[in-house]
């Protein structure tokens, strides 16, 4: 599909900076042995959203995640633990008193695990999942009630509006093919005051910077950004700014916002700590979160 404005702030894509080419396949460290289809990355020059152009989409969504839950997570994955969530819901508990039959719902509930440390935390859980895999894996291991957990995409279910006191939208937003759009209908299922939780990939990721200071090096025109055509099907990376534009045009505030600093194997040893420090400084780390309020 052709991308004639971007997806959160609207600004015409015609003078956008192309970042380079995306392969629908892994690259690694050796590109010149790869060959395969290949889309532009382009950078929003006001938002600084990264995105692919033209936006590959499949026949149909289960092309991506009509797989075995246990072909798409690693084994440990599938324990859950009471402390899966506990930052959030600590930083959740900073923004909002929670009490006795407040609603959550979760989007892109994968297996349920979300759900679970939501109901632990006294939320009635709800939740929607479009692989029919990773709902079933969430009725039959980890007990979420069935129909609590809705199969299909967010653009295509509803509920009522004024319904939810929370909504997560939890590594979901950057698989979303018009993900203003799927906010937007969030926002009216969400009650006045209520908080919905954004974690994406950051577009400030100091590493993927250096990888691709690396393809340019070897003399590829490849880049590491987003995947839009292979696992884990990642179609955008967001500023900061992605956020405060869209909210102009919805109708939400941001009341908090922070970036991860992820563990970075790839590195050697000697460089991790100082690699990591240097994230946390710059705010250059792997995931941006978002707190937005109606």
């Amino acid at each position: 599909m052709p991308v004639a404005n971007c997806e959160m702030c609207g600004d015409s894509t015609v003078k956008h900076k192309i970042l380079g080419q995306r392969l629908n396949g892994h690259v690694g460290f050796k590109p010149r042995k790869k060959s395969g289809i290949s889309v532009s990355v382009k950078k929003c020059n006001n938002c600084q959203l990264i995105y692919s152009s033209p936006l590959p989409i499949p026949f149909n969504i289960q092309d991506h995640y009509g797989v075995p839950a246990e072909a798409y997570w690693l084994p440990e994955y599938f324990n859950w633990s009471p402390d899966d969530f506990s930052n959030e819901l600590k930083r959740l508990k900073d923004l909002i008193e929670i009490k006795k039959g407040m609603k959550s719902l979760d989007v892109g509930a994968g297996i349920g695990k979300c759900m679970l440390s939501l109901q632990l935390a006294g939320f009635e859980i709800y939740g929607l999942e479009p692989s029919p895999s990773f709902r079933q894996k969430a009725i039959t291991e980890m007990n979420i009630p069935a129909e609590r957990l809705k199969l299909g995409m967010v653009e295509d279910i509803d509920y009522p509006e004024n319904y939810f006191d929370f909504i997560t939208f939890g590594a979901v937003f950057e698989h979303l093919y018009h993900p203003s759009t799927a906010l937007a209908k969030a926002l009216k299922w969400l009650k006045p005051g209520g908080i919905i939780h954004i974690e994406v990939p950051s577009s400030k990721y100091i590493v993927q910077k250096l990888i691709n200071i690396y393809y340019r090096v070897i003399a590829t025109n490849y880049v590491s950004n987003i995947s839009p055509m292979h696992d884990p099907y990642h179609l955008y990376e967001f500023g900061y700014k992605s956020f405060e534009e869209l909210g102009k045009k919805i109708g939400y505030k941001i009341i908090f916002h922070e970036y991860y600093v992820c563990s970075e194997r790839a590195f050697p040893k000697a460089f991790r700590s100082l690699l990591k420090q240097y994230m946390k400084w710059t705010n250059t780390g792997m995931q941006l979160t978002v707190w937005l309020s109606k």
